[in-house]
């Protein structure tokens, strides 16, 4: 090559607006996009069991919808055609808000697949259509404190009727109790069971974990529940009399049986959920706001009230003596 050529060179990378340096620098050649029907499973098998149990029939229908398609062909417009079409099909319940739930998953389930797919190269943050989709507002909650003699009934009810009122009186206790949700009672072990000290370790959504007092009294009958039902020391602890493990279905039956007995129950859609917000109501009026965070588990920090407990954080000891207050029993720490 000769001076000549590589002053033509220079020059028409000029008349371009480019340099050397950026050739040198010229991004590397994508990886080819896959399909969903390609991706969704790759995606499934990296996630946490948690998050496969929201999202995967989420993307079971972008699979049947789009399962052709490659990541970076749909459109935001196309992504809210299938939210509403998703939000059109819900299937009905007496607590349903117009699909507003279907919709908010479907986003979140496809923000995690792009967002997965930004990861791996496969798209650019600024290409990526759902995050240029607005979630549907979400609506204040219908849930509130249960009345105490309510309370009281649903207790009576689960005491004296059903094929195993000791694991469904247990099961209410423990939530009445901790405040935990449903998924932390499924994954509690015996191996989580302080029992020196009354405390049981809750493994709950979002990976988080905590050491949670109980009063004696459910420390005993946790005991003795996985001893009679053989619950081995790093399986699950709550089972039935054959010593199966329940499910999220026990839960299920037993507020239809409640339902059944209590007219007001099926009337409101009460369920466990309730009871948690029955218990922090309750800690939050007579100890606290920081108390009640505490209780709950609550560790996220993305608001000011999140960033103010950085300073104000409750301790272990206070939570138990909550605890002590609510059942009236004596605990150790407190």
């Amino acid at each position: 090559m000769t001076t000549a050529d590589l002053d033509a060179a220079r020059l028409l990378l000029a008349r371009m607006g480019l340099s050397p340096e950026d050739l040198l620098s010229a991004p590397a050649a994508r990886p080819p996009v896959p399909t969903f029907h390609e991706y969704i499973p790759i995606v499934s098998g990296a996630v946490t069991d948690g998050t496969r149990r929201v999202y995967g029939s989420y993307w079971n229908r972008i699979d049947t919808h789009w399962g052709h398609r490659r990541l970076d062909d749909p459109t935001p417009l196309e992504i809210k055609q299938l939210v509403e079409h998703v939000k059109t099909n819900a299937v009905p319940r007496r607590n349903a808000r117009g699909g507003r739930s279907a919709g908010e998953h479907l986003i979140a389930a496809l923000r995690c697949l792009y967002r997965h797919a930004e990861d791996d190269g496969l798209i650019d943050p600024a290409d990526n259509p759902a995050t240029k989709v607005a979630k549907p507002r979400r609506l204040p909650s219908t849930r509130r404190a249960v009345a105490d003699t309510r309370l009281a009934e649903i207790n009576h009810v689960a005491a004296t009727t059903g094929n195993d009122p000791a694991l469904d009186s247990l099961i209410l206790r423990l939530h009445t109790e901790t405040a935990c949700r449903r998924g932390g009672a499924l994954a509690l072990r015996p191996q989580d069971l302080d029992r020196d000290q009354c405390l049981v370790f809750l493994r709950e959504k979002g990976e988080t974990v905590r050491w949670q007092p109980v009063s004696p009294t459910l420390m005993t009958h946790l005991q003795q529940h996985a001893d009679q039902r053989h619950a081995p020391r790093d399986g699950q602890l709550l089972r039935y009399a054959d010593g199966r493990p329940i499910t999220t279905r026990r839960y299920d039956h037993l507020w239809t049986r409640l339902g059944n007995h209590l007219p007001w129950v099926a009337t409101q859609q009460i369920s466990t959920h309730w009871l948690r917000h029955t218990t922090l109501t309750w800690v939050e009026r007579n100890f606290g706001y920081a108390i009640a965070r505490a209780y709950a588990g609550h560790t996220d920090h993305n608001n000011d009230a999140g960033t103010t407990t950085t300073y104000v954080r409750a301790s272990i000891q206070e939570v138990a003596a909550a605890l002590a207050t609510l059942t009236g029993e004596p605990h150790s720490l407190a």
